[in-house]
């Protein structure tokens, strides 16, 4: 408690600059969906994406506008709940976000991988993250697991933007 006391300002900062992190996430999730579609992709994967992207957009969200309440002084007063908020900013923000965004990144990988629509090691380095951010859930049973969080999260994230930057904007006559 002491320290969101002392740093409410960084706080309040931090959990606003996470409300709107999750806004490009959205809008990242819902194009790739429509472009994998575009691209022809009929399987679930599409869908799977576009899912997984705006869960994982909502959690990082709510962690956002979580980790901002815990800067406002009216609730540092009632410890008891600043410890409760915690744990639901930690919730939200680690394994909440990190095992939607790894279905994010599988509903992308796989069609990628199965239609030639990605190169294969990126297909299957996104399937191997993908299977860490599941793995991390396990935070929730387990601290140590901890430690795939951040491993999960950085990864994908710049898995993602490869992703973006390779995916085929429309597929030519020699992929049909």
């Amino acid at each position: 408690m002491a320290y969101f006391r002392a740093h409410s300002d960084a706080v309040q900062v931090s959990g606003a600059l996470q409300f709107a992190a999750s806004i490009p996430l959205a809008v990242y999730a819902a194009t790739v969906s429509a472009r994998l579609h575009r691209l022809g992709v009929r399987a679930p994967g599409a869908t799977i994406a576009l899912a997984g992207g705006l869960l994982a957009a909502g959690f990082l969200a709510c962690c956002g506008l979580v980790s901002w309440t815990l800067s406002r002084t009216e609730v540092l007063e009632l410890p008891p709940l600043v410890r409760a908020l915690q744990y639901l900013a930690f919730a939200t923000g680690g394994p909440g976000h990190v095992a939607t965004l790894g279905l994010l990144v599988a509903g992308i990988a796989v069609p990628g991988l199965l239609a030639g629509l990605l190169p294969r090691a990126l297909a299957v380095t996104g399937l191997a993250l993908a299977t860490i951010a599941e793995l991390a859930t396990l935070t929730l049973l387990f601290d140590g697991a901890a430690l795939l969080l951040p491993l999960a999260r950085f990864t994908c994230l710049g898995w993602l933007i490869a992703a973006g930057f390779l995916l085929p904007r429309r597929r030519t006559r020699k992929e049909l």
